[in-house]
């Protein structure tokens, strides 16, 4: 019997195809980009642009199984609605709960890229003090402008798509007639010792498309738009990945000695104007992905709070600005911790980490949805049944072992601080109910 499959009411259906890849792409370009090229050439040098096609490979297989889970519902929430109809309410919930810790550990590693680039124009931001101001700064800032209300739109979507091309695309047209050759011609591939937490952090890069199935319930006729907008934009994205690491590792050999490497190859091929254009467009990206975690997370929250999955207390509303306060304030204050704990590749890991597992739980959904749901006419189906999304379960399974046992440890006190909140919430709410019900009796015997 479902759990829940139903058409989200009072919606508007205003999001087609191109705007489900925007949502998309701009969940999946964010930040990783930015930084990771160095990463993946300090450990891999010519190599490297082999290991985004692994990703991509990687990746794919997980973007496959969302897009069949996601041709069973119309309805909003993505993988807490999957988990939920599959496994029942508490693993919806913890869905719901990891995956906002997923987003806060984003939140907090970009607000470090996005400070790592400003530092090209202010190096004093490099380390210090100062960095760890201005880490401060921007979330303490996010926190206050959604709580003062922050509206979006699908234009600004698109705009933030654009802007975030803009000079990724460049980068690759300027760079592709210096192509090194020894890239194609067997480089020397990395040491497989490490490779497993090597892909773990390179996958920041990737993940974020789940973004896009969220918004279900406002996509025009989403069990067709939303699997293949899904398939057709990560494809793209992958492409452009590859083609950027192979003009980055090409233009400066050097990439892995730079924490900000995609400005130093626009500085190699349109000098200091470029590397400052470049490193604008990074700022602009990244901030434009902060204000997306800062506005979707906190209201993931909030619904769970309003469902009565947390308390109630996440569920409270600004009486002036008609904002989740309460939500908000949370996440503003966790990504500050979290971005205080630590730097960049670390969050990044733990970030990924997190996802792999709400990725698995999806998988796990695929057979229960089609038992309990059916198929209809037209459904997006896989080739080969089961076969993708088993492997890609081995391969998120494999990745997760490779995630630091500090990762570990953060992941699970999260995760038992919401199991707790979840029992007692549904222990005062039940008895909240008897309450009430016994009221109702106590006056309907007093009447009789």
């Amino acid at each position: 019997m479902s759990v829940r499959h139903r058409e989200d009411k009072g919606l508007e259906r205003a999001i087609g195809p191109l705007g489900v890849g925007a949502i998309a792409l701009n969940g999946v370009i964010g930040a990783g980009i930015f930084a990771l090229p160095g990463v993946a050439a300090e450990a891999a040098g010519l190599f490297s642009p082999w290991l985004f096609v692994f990703c991509a490979v990687l990746i794919m297989t997980v973007v496959l199984s969302f897009a069949r889970a996601a041709s069973f519902f119309g309805d909003t929430g993505g993988p807490v609605v999957y988990l939920e109809e599959a496994f029942g309410r508490f693993a919806g919930f913890q869905a719901g709960w990891l995956y906002s810790f997923a987003r806060i550990a984003a939140l907090a590693a970009n607000a470090h890229l996005m400070v790592t680039y400003a530092a090209w124009l202010w190096p004093e931001l490099d380390a210090g003090a100062p960095r760890m101001a201005v880490v401060s700064l921007v979330c303490l800032a996010l926190t206050i402008i959604n709580v003062l209300g922050v509206r979006g739109g699908m234009a600004t979507v698109f705009a933030l798509t654009v802007l975030k091309l803009v000079p990724l695309g460049l980068i690759v047209l300027l760079g592709l007639g210096q192509i090194n050759p020894d890239v194609f011609l067997a480089p020397d591939m990395p040491e497989l010792e490490g490779m497993g937490g090597l892909v773990l952090v390179l996958l920041y890069a990737f993940v974020g498309f789940e973004s896009a199935v969220v918004p279900a319930g406002e996509v025009k006729n989403p069990h067709k738009s939303v699997p293949m907008s899904l398939i057709w934009t990560v494809s793209v994205i992958c492409v452009l990945y590859f083609l950027i690491q192979l003009v980055s590792v090409s233009v400066v050999p050097d990439l892995g000695s730079t924490g900000r490497p995609l400005a130093e190859v626009a500085e190699q091929l349109l000098g200091t104007p470029g590397a400052t254009l470049l490193v604008l467009g990074a700022v602009f990206s990244i901030c434009g992905n902060l204000s997306g975690l800062f506005f979707t997370g906190p209201r993931m929250l909030y619904a769970m709070g309003r469902d009565g999955g947390l308390p109630s207390w996440f569920a409270v509303v600004s009486p002036r600005y008609h904002t989740p306060v309460n939500s908000i304030v949370f996440v503003g204050v966790v990504g500050l911790a979290l971005a205080l704990s630590g730097g960049f590749v670390w969050l990044a890991a733990m970030s990924t980490a997190v996802r792999l597992i709400v990725y698995m739980g999806t998988i796990l959904t695929l057979p229960r949805l089609r038992k309990n749901l059916g198929e209809r006419p037209g459904q997006f189906r896989l080739p080969g049944g089961m076969t993708i999304p088993v492997i890609a379960l081995l391969l998120c399974l494999w990745l997760t072992t490779h995630a630091s046992m500090k990762s570990w440890l953060t992941m699970l006190a999260f995760a038992a601080v919401g199991t707790v909140m979840y029992f007692l919430t549904q222990r005062f709410s039940d008895q909240s109910s008897e309450g009430k019900q016994a009221d109702a009796e106590d006056q309907q015997a007093e009447q009789g």
